[in-house]
């Protein structure tokens, strides 16, 4: 087997104490966040939109997708600019920590046991180090009137 294709690259952040990852190859780019316009009639997952070098891209707050509580005022946070359908989509996290080589091998499917924030929404956990991070699969976090919603936006 080719070594290279076995390999995965993840983005790696964090919401509070929670560790995510997310195939490096979804990821457009990462940017600090920016003025934030607000929509009428927005849903309740989308904050808002920002303008991106002339790009309107919607934003979503893993936070509130994931049940759990805004950032402590103060901090600012990352976006990721991730693909969602051809349409780009802005993902608030708390903080963007590093990029990790793991193997697809490595990766295993989430617990049974596994509840709480975003359990729905993952893929597999892998271990850095010794840290466990919960691979998201971005493509489920939004659902078809959420999709319907960003179209609109777009």
């Amino acid at each position: 087997m080719n070594r290279e294709l076995s390999d995965l690259q993840l983005t790696c952040f964090n919401l509070g104490d929670n560790l995510f990852s997310v195939d490096i190859m979804r990821i457009k780019e990462i940017v600090l966040p920016q003025k934030l316009y607000s929509l009428p009639r927005a849903s309740q997952l989308l904050e808002g939109v920002i303008n991106l070098r002339g790009a309107v891209i919607p934003v979503m707050d893993l936070r509130k997708r994931f049940g759990m509580p805004p950032l402590d005022n103060g901090k600012s946070g990352k976006l990721l600019i991730v693909s969602f359908r051809r349409q780009m989509v802005a993902l608030a996290v708390d903080d963007v920590m590093e990029v990790i080589t793991v193997s697809a091998r490595e990766i295993k499917p989430p617990p049974d046991v596994v509840e709480g924030v975003g359990a729905e929404y993952l893929l597999g956990v892998c271990l850095s180090g010794d840290r466990v991070f919960m691979l998201l699969d971005i493509d489920t976090l939004l659902g078809p009137a959420d999709y319907r919603e960003i179209a609109r936006i777009a």
